[in-house]
């Protein structure tokens, strides 16, 4: 069984800084992507916010370009998620996301975990 423990969320001012983390239960052979999503109330489909490859190459929602940075840390199976300057519409549900194999037998497939709040206060 494999989990994915995100920490980090929490209450913050805007313009504040949070850290979230994401640590996996296993160590995964193959990581393809690692990625935080999240979802904002009333809204029913998760947004990307952002993607880090097993290269090393990152991706961002345009919103939170310039004060959000993705970090990996493949030793250890980890991705960080770096919040600065925190506005009220960043407020959401943060689900850590990785595409990969646990076993070179087993499939490629996403694994998510189960979501940490993130409420941004006026």
């Amino acid at each position: 069984q494999v989990e994915l423990q995100e920490s980090g969320g929490g209450l913050v001012q805007v313009g504040g800084s949070l850290r979230l983390s994401c640590t996996a239960s296993v160590s995964f052979t193959v990581i393809n992507n690692m990625a935080w999503y999240r979802q904002s109330p009333g809204k029913q489909q998760r947004e990307l916010v952002a993607q880090i490859m097993a290269g090393g190459s990152t991706t961002y929602a345009d919103s939170v370009k310039g004060r959000f940075t993705i970090s990996g840390i493949g030793a250890k199976n980890a991705v960080l998620l770096q919040m600065n300057n925190l506005k009220p519409e960043d407020a959401a549900v943060y689900y850590c996301n990785v595409l990969g194999r646990v076993t070179i037998d087993t499939p490629l497939r996403y694994y998510w975990g189960q979501g940490t709040q993130v409420t941004v206060s006026s």
